[in-house]
């Protein structure tokens, strides 16, 4: 198992195939939208069609409408009137189809960009649900959250962005580079050789970039988990006066960010004046090769003036290769961080051929059981116990003596390293996950209370739970009278992990979750071991509602 961590491996980082792989893994994500995905290629082949017809409706404009001749030995242009008008109107009508085009591509753009994003976050949020308690022990909450937030977000602008654009790019070059070649070759290849110049700068940016943006990735995910802590921990923080020490620490992060993003800019603020000082070569090339070959007549005004609209036209995908050249190593990274994610495999896997007895009665064995988190030291070796229902199962042992992980082995939250254990004479990891645990009821010392009302809290693991129903168990966990003394009574919004309740009262709610339940197997982990004897007398008297009939470990 590997867990996120905030180093990325060098060859990682650098080569360019991995970068082609990554993005490509990315667009796989938005083919499930081909029907948009076609309708925005034929509106940026309509886009790059037009961009490319209006400079040779210039040419003709020119060439044709503007005539020549000779009258008296003085030369006479010649207007025609209804051929300008005809060319200014297909001008015109030109650029509003190409308008046309460029709003569909990027409206329809934008809306697979958003879904593949909303397809990302879901499947990372729904990786995240389905990995093991052994996953989440070595994950950093902030690298996670920086991955379905930010990296998704870069990951969307490269297929709404990018995409676009590096197709629009190379259709608009291609086509430009063909008429070109058709009209005048020697210009077209001098031209275009320059443009090489551009494409190889464009690669050895990308390739300083990627590392740049790797770390400036990596580093706001640092940022995000030093803020997270700060944030969790404000109570130890300010208890200890260590308020200055953790701004240092916050500090030190952001100012590590500030560098290397700092450093990216630097390199973009090289690169973008370089692409256009070579555009600008293009340009004064053309106007010296193809000036020449006017006083030669072998060119028309008019197709001197197309060359440089052309020019002028390829400025807009040249400026749109430096910004890919930007994007594409940002959205490998990003894409990387969060393929790390998905393809993590969780070490408790959900058997699809296991069947759940149909009533449980909550009888548990451990037959020869060890465990440990790091095979180089054990937890738990040759663990033998049998709990049958309706018994008070006590676990004693000094703190860090592995009575945590006895009970977190009842509900699979880990897999045991030998031995079995067995609910109902039934190997746990022959149960499907949801039903095994949906017989196993947790109120541990630090409850945890959702950003809700006290009724969704209490009907947590029984969403459809009726009011009466929720009442009744909060009866049984003795803190009916206190909810209905609040205001709103069991609307009450509790608050980000219920800061306006006592320790007690939090776990009085704990309790009536888990009764509301109707679980096989309880299971107290030093719920009562923090709060006053007045608060205790309470709870110990809600446990005892809770534990009649049922398996209890504590």
């Amino acid at each position: 198992m590997t867990s996120l961590s905030s180093h990325v491996e060098p060859q990682r980082r650098y080569q360019l195939p991995i970068s082609i792989l990554i993005l490509g893994r990315v667009l796989r994500f938005a083919l499930p939208y081909w029907k948009g995905l076609t309708v925005t290629a034929v509106a940026i082949l309509a886009a790059a069609g037009f961009a490319i017809a209006t400079p040779v409706l210039l040419r003709w404009a020119i060439d044709i409408a503007i005539s020549t001749n000779i009258v008296n030995g003085e030369t006479v242009i010649e207007i025609t009137g209804w051929l300008v008008l005809v060319a200014g109107l297909a001008l015109v009508g030109a650029a509003v189809l190409r308008g046309t085009s460029m709003f569909v591509q990027r409206y329809l753009a934008e809306w697979v960009g958003q879904t593949v994003a909303y397809d990302l976050r879901n499947a990372i949020y729904q990786r995240l649900q389905t990995l093991s308690f052994r996953y989440h022990d070595g994950a950093e909450t902030g690298q996670i959250m920086v991955r379905a937030t930010q990296d998704v977000e870069v990951v969307r602008m490269f297929i709404n962005f990018g995409g676009v654009q590096l197709t629009f790019t190379l259709v608009l070059g291609v086509g430009t580079l063909v008429i070109m070649l058709l009209i005048n070759w020697p210009l077209a290849l001098m031209v275009w050789g320059i443009m090489i110049l551009i494409a190889a700068r464009s690669a050895f940016v990308a390739r300083r970039l990627r590392p740049i943006w790797n770390d400036v990735q990596e580093s706001q995910a640092q940022l995000g988990t030093v803020l997270q802590e700060a944030l969790s921990g404000i109570r130890v923080v300010k208890a200890f006066g260590r308020s200055e020490f953790e701004g240092q620490k916050f500090g030190r992060a952001a100012g590590w960010l500030q560098q290397r993003s700092y450093d990216a800019s630097m390199v973009q603020a090289v690169n973008m004046p370089l692409m256009t000082m070579l555009g600008a070569a293009a340009i004064v090339l053309t106007i010296w090769y193809g000036g020449r070959e006017v006083v030669n007549g072998n060119f028309t005004v008019g197709e001197l003036t197309m060359f440089l609209m052309f020019l002028t036209v390829l400025q807009m995908p040249i400026r749109g290769l430096g910004w890919m050249v930007m994007m594409v190593p940002r959205a490998a990274t990003a894409g990387m961080r969060i393929f790390e994610i998905l393809d993590q495999e969780s070490e408790v896997q959900d058997n699809p051929a296991a069947v759940a007895p149909e009533r449980p009665q909550g009888h548990i064995k451990f037959d020869q059981v060890g465990f440990a988190y790091d095979p180089r030291s054990p937890v738990l070796g040759n663990i033998d116990f049998e709990a049958k229902p309706g018994e008070l199962i006590a676990l004693l042992g000094l703190t860090g003596s592995g009575k945590t992980t006895v009970v977190n082995l009842i509900p699979r939250f880990y897999d045991v390293s030998t031995g079995q254990v067995t609910f109902d004479d039934q190997d746990v990891r022959d149960w499907p996950l949801e039903a095994l645990r949906q017989q196993v009821a947790i109120v541990q010392q630090e409850v945890f209370l959702f950003a809700a009302t006290l009724k969704e809290n209490i009907a947590y693991g029984r969403p459809d739970a009726t009011d009466e129903e929720i009442e009744a168990a909060a009866k049984l966990a003795r803190i009916h009278h206190f909810i209905n003394r609040l205001p709103e009574q069991y609307d009450t919004w509790v608050g980000e992990r219920g800061a306006n309740f006592s320790g007690g009262q939090k776990q009085r709610i704990a309790i009536a979750r888990a009764l509301l339940m109707d679980p096989r197997v309880l299971i107290f982990d030093d719920s009562t071991s923090s709060v006053d004897a007045a608060t205790e007398f309470e709870n110990q008297h809600a446990m005892e509602a809770l534990m009649r009939g049922r398996n209890t470990f504590v």
